[in-house]
């Protein structure tokens, strides 16, 4: 085995914060980012190169990105919307970025204002350009599980979607339960039917949400599966704002005990991340969602 079991994908500074009404300030914004990669984090979403005006709270990408003290061995994606995103994360000199669609038409039209072929055809030219320079690209399947407006989704659909994304040159598919709605059978159902299409754990991702109080749950079903890197976010924040009724993401900090209890190496600290934690929790002016925010380690 390598030195690491498991990835730790750290979404909290992206994904967690753009949902968030009470405005974070840059400066917190880099301090966060400073103690998460004090914990131990190697994978670390930064930011997103959206409009200002449809997420406010990522409206000092740029800035962030030029102040952002960047650390050997550290990846800080960002999210890449467009041929526009795509030309601030040059100007930004990233290394690595996210697309975004969903598997149902309706969640894509409410989030991106386009349909899924169309977010294909936005997207295929920026990763084509970051392939070209080398770059690392994840795409984020959103929706997998269910979908506020469609309800059900078939496992099918993720697969083919998948497909359609890995022919596209991504690294990495991030299978997303957005509105947490999953349960371990729901995992193993569409894991199944992506291994059925010849895509292997090694590509995946989970991107999973806790609203329904299953994300620990189903990170044990994605382990048995043969899934190896989980998304999570470091204070439980995050939610989308086009996902009426989600909750935050799967807490770093619940993910981190969960594995250490398992034996499982992933290279994070968790005093450190319950550090970043309360770091973050401060700056919302909010207690801490998660478990062992509320419960401490154990042994304490």
């Amino acid at each position: 085995m390598s030195a690491v079991d498991v990835r730790i994908y750290e979404v909290g500074p992206r994904d967690g914060l753009q949902a968030e009404a009470t405005p974070v300030p840059t400066d917190v914004k880099l301090r966060f980012i400073e103690l998460l990669a004090d914990a131990g984090l190697r994978e670390i979403e930064a930011t997103s190169f959206v409009s200002p005006r449809a997420i406010p709270q990522l409206a000092d990408a740029d800035e962030l990105m030029a102040r952002l003290a960047r650390r050997p061995g550290v990846r800080y994606p960002v999210l890449v919307p467009n041929q526009r995103g795509l030309d601030r994360a040059i100007a930004a000199r990233v290394d690595a970025i996210c697309v975004f669609t969903a598997v149902t038409e309706s969640y894509a039209r409410h989030n991106i204002n386009m349909s899924v072929d169309e977010s294909l055809a936005a997207f295929g030219p920026v990763i084509a350009a970051a392939r070209e320079r080398g770059w690392w690209v994840r795409a984020y399947v959103s929706t997998a599980f269910g979908c506020p407006y469609e309800g059900e989704v078939s496992e099918l659909a993720v697969a083919s979607l998948a497909e359609r994304l890995l022919a596209l040159g991504v690294d990495e598919l991030a299978i997303s339960d957005t509105l947490g709605v999953a349960a371990p059978a729901d995992v193993e159902r569409v894991l199944g039917a992506l291994a059925a299409a010849g895509i292997a754990g090694d590509v995946l991702a989970l991107h999973l949400h806790d609203t329904r109080g299953t994300a620990l749950a189903n990170v044990m079903a994605g382990l048995e599966a043969g899934v190896r890197a989980f998304d999570a976010s470091t204070g439980g924040t995050g939610g989308s704002p086009y996902a009426p009724g989600a909750a935050g993401n799967l807490a770093t900090e619940d993910l981190v005990y969960l594995l250490d209890r398992q034996g499982l190496r992933h290279g994070a600290d968790l005093g450190g991340v319950l550090a970043a934690a309360r770091h973050i929790s401060q700056a919302l002016g909010k207690s801490l969602d998660s478990k062992l925010g509320r419960a401490g380690a154990w042994p304490s």
